[in-house]
């Protein structure tokens, strides 16, 4: 497994570990898988909830959250430190702002298209911009956009494809087209960063239903530099998320997970449970916004709060909320460690590449 540059930092371990929010992936998380060789990435997503203490009002005690989640992770690693921030937040200009103050290495960006994020940087900023798209069009718009206004190209690409968990960015019936799997885009997305290959390396990764080394090298086989992980990484010990939430992981089967409506207006992948159903049966209703967190937010027609959904899974209590994943996320176990994680990828990528190999060999015979 080679090691991939973006610009002039090295993933040792081409693995990016998926921003998960809120508060799924915190420094603890981000520290720990950037401490072997991948980039560590910080959600960005609902920190003014995790951070009330310090202020009630949620916008500062986002800014104030996230510069202490960058602290600490650097305390703990001196690896590739990101941060994920959505376009859809409300605070999306003041999270990249503060990112880049922070120094964060890299800033993955998606749920819409980050059109002007590289009007935030600073002289002198050496934080790498990566957005997350789901199709070769939404690529080479930000590539085109980047290009023209702010004379910048990604330093990465993010495909993300419809077996990601969470938000995704896929109408309900294109989930399951095959025409939109990550086995079609990510080719596609490849042949739009070669246009630019003159100018700029623009290494694409991909993401979405990711979760053995063999299916990182069969991805890899169609052009992705690397890949992007996020459910397997919930069920590690250090994953910031409580216990009752890394259970929920462990628990669910097949059928457990589903797609759902999400109040920001779009479809996203979770575990059912009875918070699900209770939606279903029109049985919750936020009484008001109390952070206005995602600029679509319409508390009036909303079934829900989703970053208090989202925030009360974070801290075990799923009668108030639920868990995202990925489609994989049936195939977790047990808890371990992100070293036993990075251990067991490599060796399912070798394996896999090892029988390749072999049938390879027998066929030339």
């Amino acid at each position: 497994m080679d090691s991939i540059k973006i610009g002039n930092l090295t993933l040792k371990v081409p693995v990016i570990q998926g921003g998960m929010g809120v508060g799924i992936s915190l420094s603890g998380l981000a520290a720990a898988v950037a401490n072997e060789g991948g980039v560590g990435v910080i959600s960005s997503a609902g920190l003014g909830l995790l951070y009330k203490n310090f202020s009630l009002d949620y916008l500062k005690a986002s800014i104030f959250g996230l510069k202490e989640e960058i602290r600490k992770a650097r305390e703990k690693s001196d690896g590739i430190i990101g941060v994920n921030v959505m376009v859809a937040m409300s605070n999306f200009a003041d999270m990249v702002k503060t990112a880049i103050q922070e120094k964060a290495d890299i800033i993955f960006s998606g749920a819409g298209l980050p059109l002007n994020m590289p009007s935030f940087l600073t002289k002198g900023s050496t934080t790498k911009l990566v957005p997350i798209v789901s199709s070769a069009r939404a690529a080479r718009l930000i590539c085109e956009k980047w290009k023209s206004l702010y004379s910048y190209l990604p330093d990465a690409i993010v495909v993300e494809g419809p077996k990601a968990g969470g938000h995704l960015g896929y109408k309900e019936n294109q989930i399951d087209d095959e025409n939109f799997s990550l086995e079609k885009t990510i080719p596609e997305v490849v042949s739009v960063a070669q246009e630019y290959k003159e100018e700029k390396n623009i290494p694409v990764f991909a993401a979405g239903g990711i979760y053995t080394g063999e299916d990182m090298s069969r991805i890899m086989e169609l052009g992705a530099s690397g890949v992007q992980m996020g459910t397997r990484f919930v069920t590690t010990e250090e994953c910031d998320a409580s216990d009752a939430f890394k259970q929920t992981y462990i628990n669910a089967s097949q059928q457990d997970i589903e797609i759902i409506k999400s109040p920001v207006g779009m479809p996203g992948r979770a575990i059912g449970n009875s918070f699900i159903e209770r939606v279903k049966n029109g049985m919750t209703q936020p009484k008001k916004c109390a952070c206005h967190c995602i600029k679509t937010c319409d508390v009036k027609n909303s079934p829900y709060c989703i970053v208090m959904a989202l925030y009360n899974a974070f801290r075990g209590n799923l009668d108030l909320g639920y868990a995202f994943a990925g489609a994989n996320a049936f195939k977790a176990q047990k808890i371990e460690t992100v070293k036993e994680i990075f251990n067991n990828i490599k060796a399912e990528y070798e394996n896999y590449q090892l029988k390749k190999n072999l049938q390879l060999a027998m066929v030339t015979k």
